[in-house]
């Protein structure tokens, strides 16, 4: 009875663990910045002060442009009801945000790059070794075999600590490599009132969550496998 508890509450961990990191891997809003300053004085921009917002993943940088409202840097800003029907996007497998590579020095350019480049091999590695520790687990339920819970909670235990280096790294290359302070001054050179607001989006706090689900989601297995064992001496 103790152990089936254990198998039913160590799968549905483990489901909520893979989904959070698959809907944090899949999903372009780990990062948001709405970017506010009229560097323009033609007729055109009459109609009001206008905002460029901006918001990344791993595999999209986007941005569309739209009004400034009271609270510029609320993440309502950027759901999905509330976009243009209209917006453009690049690739940001290796793009360092928000930064263009044209306005920089290409020294720090580089340096955000290997940067990234390490990140992204990190959420690759972390999004692979959980689909191998979920499927360790489904092929253990029909065998009850002790070898493949373990397997699998071991594996689940390393995607857990493979996405905790995923975050911290994004929270170092946000605070530090992104180099935002620069960049708004740079732009503060043609526009004396550009201001620009960066918050971490909505697959960012996935992630965190998914990392929780998933060591407990491992460290229950890891249990199941040794009481498995146990049971069959």
């Amino acid at each position: 009875m103790k152990l089936s508890v254990g198998i039913f509450f160590g799968g549905f961990f483990a489901a909520l663990g893979v989904l959070l990191f698959l809907v944090a891997f899949g999903t372009d809003y780990w990062l948001l910045a709405t970017e506010i300053g009229r560097c323009s004085k033609a007729p055109e921009d009459a109609g009001g002060e206008k905002a460029t917002f901006h918001h990344e993943g791993f595999f999209w940088r986007c941005w569309f442009s739209g009004n400034v409202g009271e609270n510029n840097a609320s993440m309502w800003n950027f759901w999905y009801t509330n976009q243009s029907p209209s917006k453009n996007c690049t690739h940001a497998y290796l793009s360092p945000f928000p930064l263009i590579r044209d306005e920089h020095n290409s020294t720090s350019y580089d340096s955000a790059i290997i940067y990234r480049g390490f990140w992204t091999v990190l959420m690759l590695l972390g999004v692979l070794t959980i689909v191998m520790a979920s499927f360790f687990i489904i092929c253990a339920a029909p065998f009850a075999s002790h070898i493949l819970y373990k397997a699998g909670g071991g594996f689940f235990i390393i995607a857990g600590v493979l996405f905790s280096l995923v975050v911290m790294m994004y929270v170092i290359w946000v605070q530090a490599m992104a180099d935002l302070e620069n960049y708004t001054n740079m732009k503060k050179m043609d526009c004396p009132d550009f201001a620009v607001y960066v918050r971490y989006g909505w697959s960012f706090m996935l992630a965190p969550i998914g990392v929780f689900f998933a060591l407990l989601a491992g460290m229950l297995f890891l249990l199941v496998g040794r009481a498995i064992y146990l049971h069959s001496d």
